[in-house]
């Protein structure tokens, strides 16, 4: 799978440091709460539950997991041209988003620890977790002579506040889609080894349980605020937030297919495999899941796909800002035409699912 292109090259804040890509709706969000009320929740609802996870936390089964071994140690300048910019993206991206998690894991560990000892020592253990997936993907850019500087990125990077309910929404599933993410490449790597391009994709299979212990606290979390899942509010809220992160990652993924094809697999098929399973997820704590089998689901994506490319392409020319501005507001309004027709496709319900193990 090597191009034979040359390597691409990217801006840097100085030699071997990457500038971080530019925000956008699609890229990796950092986010911060309203930490007083975080504190004063009553978990007794389901603290016994919780409190088991914690359990499960401390027991830190990938504690010796992310070791780089001897496969790392070579040159990978045969993974060059639009594959190399490609899987440098990726990990970039994904190295943001675990760092992401864990700065809220971390403040929200530090703000709780002395009025909610167990959910402080809960996101203390998860913030762990993430700083080491994110510190695995950033030694593995460095195999690319690039590296991120977190400590820029924590500094700079823009802060979304949410409500503590929201927070939990977007990461519960954010955890979740990423187990279906990283076990569906390891599952089709161990059948395909001949397209595990780089070691990294061996560290997925118990790198993912940690993404799903993750979403099981937020789970487990959720079902001792019932206002939270309970009222048709949180019907119409976690609609949104299915779509929002459904949407997002197969505009991201479709717009790289190159990356999924350089592994061996088909970047749509991929997606909407990894979407069904995490709505199928999602049901076991949501009152309502998208029905993502519904026949407008993809073929309103896919224009999205393509009104995307399209603004990537008014981007690239020489054109005034204003002249850009015009151009692109048409696909803007398709876009958005576009998610509201897929909000508003009936959701299914889920009371029949509740507690069942997916």
């Amino acid at each position: 799978m090597v191009d034979s292109l040359k390597k691409p090259a990217f801006e840097e804040i100085r030699p071997g440091v990457k500038a971080p890509a530019k925000e956008t709706i699609l890229t990796p969000r950092f986010y911060t709460t309203d930490f007083d009320e975080m504190a004063k929740m009553d978990i007794s609802a389901n603290e016994e539950e919780l409190k088991a996870i914690l359990e499960e936390f401390r027991a830190d089964y990938n504690r010796n997991h992310f070791v780089r071994d001897a496969e790392f140690e070579q040159s990978w300048d045969h993974i060059d041209g639009e594959t190399r910019r490609l899987f440098i993206e990726f990990l970039e991206r994904s190295c943001t988003a675990e760092f992401s998690g864990f700065l809220l894991y971390k403040e929200l560990g530090r703000r709780l620890k002395d009025k909610n000892p167990v959910l402080a020592e809960c996101f203390t253990l998860m913030s762990r977790d993430e700083a080491r997936h994110a510190g695995f993907l950033n030694k593995a850019m460095s195999d690319f002579n690039l590296c991120l500087d977190l400590g820029f990125l924590t500094k700079n990077r823009s802060y979304t506040f949410f409500k503590p309910k929201f927070i939990f929404y977007a990461t519960y599933l954010s955890e979740k889609i990423g187990y279906w993410r990283y076990i569906t490449i390891y599952r089709h790597l161990e059948a395909h080894p001949e397209n595990r391009i780089y070691p990294i994709f061996r560290f997925f299979e118990n790198w993912c349980q940690d993404e799903n212990r993750h979403g099981d606290f937020f789970d487990a979390l959720m079902r001792s605020q019932p206002q939270m899942l309970n009222d048709w509010k949180a019907k119409l809220w976690c609609r949104f937030f299915l779509l929002s992160v459904f949407a997002t990652m197969y505009l991201n993924d479709l717009q790289r297919a190159g990356f999924y094809a350089a592994i061996g697999l088909n970047a749509r098929d991929y997606d909407m495999y990894v979407i069904k399973k995490t709505n199928e997820t999602a049901a076991r704590v949501f009152p309502v899941i998208l029905d993502v089998d519904h026949p407008e689901f993809y073929r309103r994506l896919d224009i999205c796909v393509e009104n995307n490319a399209k603004l990537a392409e008014i981007d690239k020319s020489d054109a005034p800002k204003l002249v850009k501005f015009c151009r692109k507001l048409p696909y803007y309004l398709s876009n958005v035409w576009q998610f509201v027709r897929l909000y508003f496709i009936k959701p299914i319900e889920t009371a029949s699912r509740q507690g069942v193990v997916l």
